[in-house]
């Protein structure tokens, strides 16, 4: 059994872990339990999203081998931008895919257009505007699941202050943005600990905050058990019998 001065010390230890700590822990629990009773679709904007819309097929269009591009072909895609196609070529070029004219991204009317189509009807747009850039706590951070710079934005009247976002470059519905997402956001931040991208969970503060609450733990286990009156009386007992 540790002496009084061991057990004190485990105790302060203890204590000042328990301090320290606690606001992430609450942290982490609050999170937990955000996450556990919501609705992923529901934060992913599933609600907000069109979801009626008919696909568009398209003929008569000109073969890729006749667009004039001095590049080769690596990757290809037809695209429908405000019900037309166009060739998306090598994820950089767009080109008209009936006449094979080259075109330089989208306007804000193909824009609003686009956001019509994949946003429900009983959604009133408050104002448009264009994201060349952003901030690494942007709720628009380019990754390859959202998209890429510079991007329209559509804002919505609605209570949740919904944004759409729509790529300038080749007139893609990339993602939508609103109140529980950015709540979702700021608690998978704080429970993540990577306040940056997020999603990294091999960051240097999550090692040494996990770290140190196993510590907690089991410094407060040592402490029950350095404590505990029962604990002491098997001790006691066991002496005597050896006496």
């Amino acid at each position: 059994m540790v002496n009084r001065h061991t057990a004190k010390k485990i105790r302060k230890t203890h204590r000042y872990l328990g301090l320290f700590l606690g606001i992430q822990f609450i942290m982490w629990t609050v999170s937990g339990l955000y996450f556990s009773w919501t609705d992923i679709d529901e934060i992913h904007g599933d609600q907000f999203l069109n979801q009626t819309m008919i696909k568009t097929s398209f003929n008569n269009l000109i073969s890729p081998a006749e667009i004039e591009s001095n590049e080769d072909i690596t990757s290809l895609e037809l695209l429908n931008i405000a019900d037309k196609p166009y060739y998306w070529l090598n994820d950089s070029k767009l080109f008209d895919a009936k006449t094979g004219d080259a075109k330089i991204g989208i306007t804000q009317d193909e824009a609003l257009y686009i956001a019509k189509k994949n946003v429900r009807d009983d959604l009133k747009v408050a104002s448009i505007d264009v994201l060349t850039e952003t901030g690494g706590h942007h709720e628009f951070r380019q990754r390859k699941d959202v998209g890429k710079l510079p991007a329209y934005v559509v804002s919505y009247t609605n209570d949740e202050a919904l944004k759409a976002y729509i790529s300038v470059n080749n007139g893609q519905f990339q993602t939508v943005r609103h109140r529980d997402w950015r709540i979702f956001d700021f608690l998978w931040m704080t429970h993540t600990m990577d306040y940056e991208g997020r999603d990294d969970f091999n960051n240097i503060i999550l090692r040494v905050f996990s770290i140190l609450g196993l510590i907690t733990v089991l410094s407060g286990f040592t402490l029950w058990f350095t404590t505990s009156p029962t604990i002491r009386k098997i001790f006691k007992k066991k002496k005597k019998k050896k006496t």
